[in-house]
């Protein structure tokens, strides 16, 4: 089967829709349910509401990031079964995207107003990783999955236990995390030098930071 090949203007339409997809509209999912739909909604006290909220928002805005490091590694990698890999894994956090979205709104509180400037970095990161080579590409996608569950974990025991509808959600979001850091490394990731997995845990602080208030 022939592989289209698009021209650098093709692309830079389709990276393009794909942003504002991501940030502003309604990207690509696999349509699965929504975790913990079936679950009844507790009353919440007002700290209660805003720390969920709050909680959901930098987990959104963590998803527009992973997004956009999947399109940039996806559009530089190497091997087509990699960056096949890269594209079902950025449906797959699509999911994640509109679930945290979702739960933000319903307690009536706005997505990250700096998901752009995240989303900017983060393609830029992932294309300059899949540039270098898909074992770092790879390996990228890995340390960076770590770090997902290392919050998602914090963010669990912050959470309150009467939001089983956020809780439920992060413990799927968690899951897939997971899988896709293990594929990640099973598809052949090397892991990254100790320099860069500091330097990536210093960006993860200061977006889960700022997202969390803005």
């Amino acid at each position: 089967m022939t592989i289209r090949q698009y021209s650098l203007i093709d692309t830079i339409i389709m990276e393009g829709d794909n942003a504002i997809k991501t940030v502003f509209g309604k990207p690509e999912t696999t349509d699965r349910p929504i975790p913990g739909a079936e679950l009844q909604e507790h009353s919440l006290t007002a700290a209660e509401q805003t720390q969920s909220a709050r909680l959901m928002r930098v987990n959104h805005a963590g998803e527009v990031s992973a997004q956009a490091l999947y399109q940039g590694q996806s559009l530089t990698a190497k091997l087509p079964k990699v960056r096949r890999a890269m594209e079902q894994a950025a449906i797959e956090e699509n999911d994640h995207l509109l679930w945290c979205q979702q739960r933000v709104h319903y307690f009536g509180e706005h997505t990250s107003l700096l998901n752009p400037l995240w989303y900017a970095n983060s393609f830029a990161i992932g294309a300059i990783a899949g540039k270098i080579g898909d074992k770092w590409s790879l390996g990228f996608v890995a340390e960076t999955e770590r770090q997902v569950v290392k919050h998602l974990d914090e963010h669990l025991e912050k959470i309150s236990p009467n939001d089983e509808k956020s809780r439920a959600i992060l413990e799927q979001m968690k899951r897939d995390e997971l899988r896709h850091g293990t594929m990640a490394l099973e598809a052949g990731g090397a892991e990254l030098p100790q320099a860069v997995q500091l330097v990536m845990g210093l960006m993860s602080k200061v977006m889960t930071k700022t997202s969390y208030w803005l």
